[in-house]
């Protein structure tokens, strides 16, 4: 493959998007009561902030037809997803509303929490960032479950997993 130099901008959209696809990321699903219910996101754009408080972000799209749930929630909770579970992180990215796919259960403030991810991170909303043509929320930490397992990896607008590692 041919090595390709250019100025992000309108016209090189699909290009960065490529060169963003060479990093591999970690798949979650990021769940919230809705006035209607139940609503989740398939994210990609995950990470750590602090470990005092402890903080995470995530990165919600202008133009989803999920933001004005998710950008006015004030509690949520993101699944890191094992790997068998990409089937139902594909079905929640065409649409969060329906959750019959999942085994789910809310906790005391009504978030959604899905049986057999990883790792789950039950938030409040601790602050929103404007970012260009998305908004960055940082949730603080209240509870936090993990397990044993491999992870869901998402890279070059494809899924997998890891090899066994020595």
């Amino acid at each position: 493959m041919t090595e390709k130099t250019f100025t992000p901008g309108p016209d090189e959209s699909l290009a960065f998007r490529e060169a963003l696809g060479c990093f591999g990321t970690g798949v979650t699903v990021v769940t919230t009561n809705a006035a209607n219910g139940p609503i989740a996101i398939t994210v990609n754009s995950f990470a750590s902030v602090s470990l005092d408080p402890p903080l995470v972000l995530w990165c919600l799209a202008k133009d989803s037809n999920r933001f004005d749930a998710f950008s006015t929630c004030q509690h949520y909770s993101i699944h890191v997803m094992a790997q068998e579970q990409q089937d139902q992180a594909l079905k929640f990215a065409r649409n969060g509303l329906d959750f019959s796919h999942a085994d789910w259960e809310s906790d005391h403030a009504g978030r959604p929490r899905l049986a057999d991810c990883l790792a789950r991170f039950d938030c409040s909303l601790h602050d929103c960032h404007e970012a260009g043509d998305h908004l960055i929320l940082v949730g603080r930490v209240e509870t936090v479950m993990h397990r044993s397992g491999k992870g869901l990896i998402f890279k070059r607008g494809q899924f997998g997993g890891f090899a066994d590692l020595i």
